[in-house]
């Protein structure tokens, strides 16, 4: 999906043509299921960050779009499972278009999809869940081992891991992207949530308040540097908790040994943990105050965030700085004899993410974006992971 920041260098067209090719990001607001949803059933979703064709916004965030479920067929013993939502029309409440387009990826999914939109289901027989089974009925084929079978499948009864689910199941809230495969002719509603935007107040300090913010986090465990800061919230615990929750976002849960133990659950299982725990980085030798991700249907995939809390204020607000990164699949790790995330390089377009999904939710005032020349572009994080940036620093008045 394709994240956008806005800032006032971008203006609305008006009556834009938009060509065939150009990928909108879309939030579903219909739970749907291979297993339980059946052809023809209606579906809806929200276009969640404006469209930008030649620096000038084509089509907004905020219009809904409906079509239908073209595809749903169930895991079987043959085959896996299949999934293909169509969108005919898209509206912004007073304007109707047609729309003909397909869903060309998925956002923190474990499925796939192909160039027609079909989404596919995973192969069960590939799930660490299925292994383990297999594992277990072979040692407990085993005379001599089927003792330790009998141990190992009481084990999994008592910490309740459970058989994998194969099927594609997406609750509301889920995001994908859909591709044009014709010109969409958009005469609607030409701004959103970015219209609505206010300059900051004392704009002039924000440089010298942004360049003096360390922009550099540590691992706590060992010790190393790691990610960097690339946004600053300027607003009250409450107001961040609040937009946040409103855009989707999940708290993160501390590490501790029953996070840990759900983490293994979701893995073996292969799907998501919402609530999953992140490994704990420093600022200035103090862990943050907040953590939010957002996933879908697997642990390996999320976005994320580690919120800390500065001793500035700003416009009579407390101002936090924060460090965002997407994963974008687990590894194991040689040097560190552990499974770590790996994570997309490109932080910028995470950052563009965080703005996006907290403008849409109506929560901010203000938007700028900062530079900061000092700060490198180029960095690896704690686990070895190549991080690229501008270097700048997005910033948000709530």
């Amino acid at each position: 999906m394709k994240y956008w920041l806005t800032f006032a260098l971008l203006v609305p067209m008006f009556g834009a043509t938009i060509p065939a090719g150009t990928e909108i990001g879309i939030r579903l607001t219909d739970k749907v299921a291979s297993e339980i949803t059946t052809p023809q059933t209606g579906i809806h979703a929200v276009v969640v960050a404006p469209v930008v064709v030649d620096g000038a916004i084509v089509l907004p965030a905020g219009p809904t779009l409906t079509g239908t479920v073209k595809l749903a067929t169930p895991v079987s013993d043959k085959a896996r499972a299949q999934l293909q939502l169509v969108f005919s029309e898209i509206t912004d409440g007073k304007v109707k278009s047609p729309i003909q387009a397909v869903v060309s990826s998925l956002e923190n999914a474990r499925e796939t999809v192909d160039d027609k939109g079909i989404i596919t289901g995973i192969d069960p027989a590939q799930s660490y869940g299925m292994r383990l089974n297999e594992g277990i009925a072979k040692l407990g084929a085993n005379e001599k081992l089927s003792g330790l079978a009998a141990i190992l499948q009481g084990a999994k009864q008592t910490l309740q891991i459970h058989d994998v689910n194969p099927n594609i199941d997406y609750d509301a809230g889920v995001e994908l992207t859909i591709k044009l495969t014709a010109p969409l002719e958009w005469n609607g509603a030409k701004t959103g949530p970015e219209a609505k935007l206010q300059p900051f107040p004392n704009e002039a300090a924000l440089p010298d308040l942004v360049n003096k913010q360390p922009f550099r986090t540590v691992a706590a465990n060992p010790p190393k540097p790691s990610d960097m800061t690339n946004l600053m919230f300027i607003g009250t615990e409450a107001e961040l908790r609040a937009a946040f929750e409103k855009a989707g976002w999940s708290s993160a849960a501390k590490l501790s040994s029953a996070s840990k133990l759900e983490t293994a659950r979701a893995l073996i299982e292969d799907r998501g943990y919402k609530e999953g725990p992140m490994s704990i980085l420093l600022l200035e030798n103090r862990p943050p105050e907040m953590a939010w991700q957002k996933g879908n249907n697997t642990f390996a995939q999320r976005h994320h965030l580690r919120i800390f809390l500065r001793p500035e204020t700003f416009a009579g607000k407390p101002v936090w700085v924060c460090s965002s990164t997407h994963d974008t699949g687990i590894d194991f790790s040689e040097r560190d004899r552990t499974f770590i995330h790996k994570v997309d390089g490109d932080i910028d377009k995470e950052r563009a993410k965080v703005v996006s999904d907290l403008l849409f939710t109506g929560l901010v005032k203000s938007v700028a974006l900062v530079s900061r020349p000092d700060v490198p572009t180029s960095i690896e994080n704690a686990t070895g992971d190549s991080l690229r940036t501008d270097g700048a620093m997005a910033v948000l008045l709530f």
